[in-house]
């Protein structure tokens, strides 16, 4: 099967899982696996950061910012399709009892104007206290939309001016900065913490970084280890994320063209209302009718395709290493034939 569901679903390279293989390990919790340690600072340094928590998934590092940055009673400003908020299982409310002020914006990105408006008097007791603003780049529910750099800067601005912390959820970042070309330094300054996912487009099979600095890093750590985050002789795993940064970065063009090509065939296809535009390896096509979804699922499925219903009236594609040449004209012809 040819799978579009997710980039999750990729698996390491026989290169990566050669570079796990012979990985140095020791205990994480004490700080002793090496690669571990390799890994965290490599990260750290490719985005001007001064620490890095290796941590299971992008929904854990997520959620320990969330944590760090907020208490009880709280509230943070994103976005009302931000995967913190909607596909994160309730976790700002369950583990840090902070309640959310959800912004439309184009999709999913907001805007300083709109933050701007939405940031709570904190003299007025009824409100509860705006303490994070966080984004999400690329942002998944907008079909891959990439932030512009211009309005990022514009939002870390006012945060430094209201004296808010800015997280940003970047599960697919290096998807945009290739496009972008932005210095990933540059980029870093914006905010006060970043999650990059190692286990999407980049290939790893497990893990994501949380970025900050050395005074937040201990905090997260520890926030990691309440819930059940410590790990042991994890520079197995550790490696893949190593290698992928080292490795598969400069790649994920392909799979940002590939999904380019998929979407402007679905342009052409009479039951697609339309197709997001395409910025980088998702691509999001709106139908005309909502009962058209489940059937377009499994029409590509009976072709050995495989995608996601995305809502009601949308399909989603994504692109990622998994995905040959090959398997993108098949699916372009399959595109061209329903």
């Amino acid at each position: 099967m040819i799978d579009f569901r997710s980039d999750t679903v990729t698996k390491p390279t026989a290169a990566m899982k050669e570079f796990m293989f012979k990985a140095e390990v020791g205990d994480d919790v004490f700080g002793d696996d090496p690669t571990i340690n390799e890994l965290e600072r490599f990260a750290a340094e490719m985005f001007g950061k001064e620490a890095a928590l290796f941590c299971s998934s992008g929904t854990q590092t997520n959620q320990i910012a969330i944590n760090v940055h907020c208490k009880p009673g709280d509230e943070v400003i994103c976005a009302a399709d931000a995967h913190i908020y909607k596909y994160e299982g309730g976790g700002i409310a369950k583990n840090s009892g902070t309640s959310v002020r959800l912004l439309l914006g184009d999709r999913g990105r907001i805007t300083a104007d709109e933050i701007a408006q939405n940031i709570n008097n904190p003299l007025d007791i009824h409100l509860p206290l705006t303490t994070l603003v966080a984004l999400e780049d690329t942002m998944n529910r907008g079909g891959g939309a990439i932030y512009d750099f211009e309005e990022i800067k514009k939002i870390k601005a006012l945060c430094v001016e209201k004296g808010l912390p800015l997280h940003l959820d970047g599960a697919r970042l290096f998807n945009s900065l290739v496009e972008t070309g932005i210095d990933y330094k540059v980029y870093g300054e914006q905010f006060d913490s970043i999650s990059i996912c190692l286990s999407k487009g980049l290939g790893a099979p497990v893990g994501s970084l949380l970025l900050g600095s050395k005074d937040f890093i201990p905090k997260a750590r520890r926030v990691r280890k309440v819930l059940g985050g410590g790990m042991r002789q994890a520079g197995i795993i550790a490696a893949g994320g190593l290698f992928a940064l080292q490795n598969h970065i400069e790649r994920l063009k392909e799979d940002n063209a590939a999904a380019r090509k998929i979407g402007e065939a679905l342009t052409n296809v009479s039951r697609v209302k339309r197709v997001l535009d395409v910025h980088t390896n998702i691509v999001v096509a709106e139908l005309h009718k909502k009962s058209d979804v489940a059937a377009l699922v499994e029409e590509f499925k009976a072709k050995g395709i495989l995608i996601m219903p995305f809502g009601d009236d949308k399909i989603r594609i994504v692109t990622h290493l998994d995905n040959s040449e090959k398997d993108i004209d098949e699916t372009i012809q399959c595109i061209a034939g329903l």
